[in-house]
């Protein structure tokens, strides 16, 4: 299994007034090159799901693992070597830097890398004429489309070829063409063999054909898998 948890909590504010328990006792597994799809509505905890296997935070209790690291286990320098080198992360409002240029911000997590300017350039510009947008390289962020900027956010997560691919409600702010094709280019990413996980209350996402698996997420447990 590339994506362990078990008996995964959450617990934010823990032993405060303004406690919030967002996961309870979470098992998931999820297959090298598996795309699956996180369903659930506002709150029922699926973003929090999300940020523990992204290891942007640690579980309260449980066993959170990827590849067959124990992420709890490791101190924050390595986890943020293994956050760089294992998982790109497509954002609900793709935190791109708006006086940016949608070049400068693709290359952005090659920076702490040591990789020189021409090489991150070179990448960045591959990445950008396969998702369309390589005339839009010189544009700042803040200048650019929804669906541009969607494109943007999925180069710069591409950018250091990482084998998991996660998206907290990608289409949240996309209409239903732009949708369709960031589903499409899901499928090509899934093709590749690229593992993904997708947050999403979006029905068009959670019924494509590229969804391997729907897992239900309610009140901060999984219901169905």
């Amino acid at each position: 299994m590339l994506i362990e948890l078990e008996k995964v909590e959450k617990i934010y504010n823990r032993g405060r007034a303004n406690q919030v328990r967002a996961l309870t006792e979470v098992d998931l597994l999820v297959v090298a090159g598996e795309v699956v799809c996180l369903r659930g509505p506002s709150g029922s905890g699926k973003s929090t799901l999300l940020a523990i296997i992204g290891c942007v935070i640690p579980p309260t209790s449980g066993r959170a693992a990827i590849a067959g690291k124990q992420l709890a286990r490791l101190p924050d320098r390595f986890l943020t070597i293994h956050r760089r080198e294992s998982i790109g992360f497509i954002f609900q409002r793709f935190n791109l830097l708006p006086t940016l240029t949608v070049l400068e911000n693709v290359t952005l997590p090659l920076l702490p890398l040591g990789i020189g300017p021409r090489e991150r350039r070179q990448r960045a510009r591959r990445l950008l004429e396969r998702l369309g947008i390589a005339h839009r390289e010189n544009f700042p962020a803040g200048q650019i489309s929804g669906g541009e900027l969607q494109r943007t956010a999925i180069a710069r997560a591409l950018i250091n070829n990482q084998p998991i691919i996660l998206a907290d409600e990608p289409t949240a702010h996309l209409d239903t063409r732009l949708s369709h094709e960031f589903m499409a280019i899901m499928a090509e990413l899934k093709a590749e063999g690229k593992t993904i996980v997708i947050t999403s209350h979006d029905p068009l996402v959670a019924e494509d054909s590229v969804i391997d698996r729907v897992v239900e997420v309610a009140d901060g447990r999984v219901r169905c898998c």
